[in-house]
C-alpha cells in the first residue's frame, strides 16, 4: 500500500465509525473508569488510618480495621502521622 492509501483508509472520520474502534474506546474507557474506583478505595482506606492512628489506635487495630498490612500502616505512621507534628 501507498502512503496516500493508508492515510485514507486511517482517517479519524471513518475510524470513528468503525465499530471494532469505538468497542476499543468503550473498553479504554471502562478500564480507566476501574482504575479511577480502584484508586479512590485505596485512598479512601488510607485516609481512615491516617485518621485512626492520629486518634491513637495501635497499629494491630489499625491494621483489623483497614485490612492493610503492618508495614503498610508503619509507613503511614512515619509519613503522614508523626511527620504532622513537625
Amino acid at each position: 500500500m501507498n502512503k496516500e492509501t493508508i492515510q485514507q483508509l486511517l482517517r479519524k472520520e471513518l475510524m470513528q465509525e468503525s465499530v471494532t474502534y469505538q468497542a476499543l474506546i468503550a473498553e479504554g474507557r471502562a478500564e480507566g473508569r476501574a482504575k479511577g474506583i480502584e484508586e479512590g478505595i485505596e485512598e479512601g482506606i488510607r485516609r481512615v488510618a491516617i485518621n485512626l492512628l492520629r486518634e491513637g489506635m495501635s497499629v494491630e487495630v489499625v491494621v483489623r480495621v483497614t485490612g492493610l498490612s503492618v508495614e503498610q500502616i508503619n509507613q503511614i505512621k512515619i509519613t503522614e502521622v508523626d511527620s504532622q507534628g513537625e
